[in-house]
């Protein structure tokens, strides 16, 4: 292999902004499996650079490593990709299932709030007029 189609983990974590500990984490879960030089060096290859990408789009989108690693998991036990596209499609789902759901409640909250500056805005006027029909008075 080309020492071009190598990365250090120094290298990865700049070019993905991402701290090296993170990447040992994702090798210590496995998710990915980096070469070693007869030193103990970690090199890791163009494919463990397309994993982190996948992992940290997944991290993005909202899915669980445990999501994550199963979804990539699928394309190693069958290259045809169709298992690994059906259960990422199922997470999908689910995702937008939960961001519906979440959207439903931040607009409820967002009422809520609406309706008691509303009624704060009411009661700040009415206090205010008090004070200037007393003002007035004197």
């Amino acid at each position: 292999m080309n020492h071009k189609d190598l990365f250090t983990i120094s290298e990865l974590s700049r070019e993905l902004d991402i701290s090296t500990r993170t990447i040992r984490y994702y090798e210590e879960i496995g998710l990915i499996l980096p070469q070693r030089s007869g030193k103990g060096t970690r090199y890791y290859d163009r494919g463990d650079r397309a994993r982190l990408k996948l992992i940290l789009r997944g991290k993005r989108l909202g899915f669980s490593l445990h999501e994550i690693k199963e979804m990539i998991t699928l394309f190693d036990e069958d290259r045809t990709g169709r298992k690994q596209l059906q259960r990422t499609l199922q997470y999908g789902e689910e995702k937008i299932r939960e961001l519906d759901a979440w959207i439903d409640e931040l607009s409820r909250l967002r009422e809520e709030i609406q309706d008691f500056k509303a009624r704060f805005e009411e009661k700040l006027a009415s206090l205010e007029a008090g004070e200037d029909a007393n003002k007035s008075k004197k």
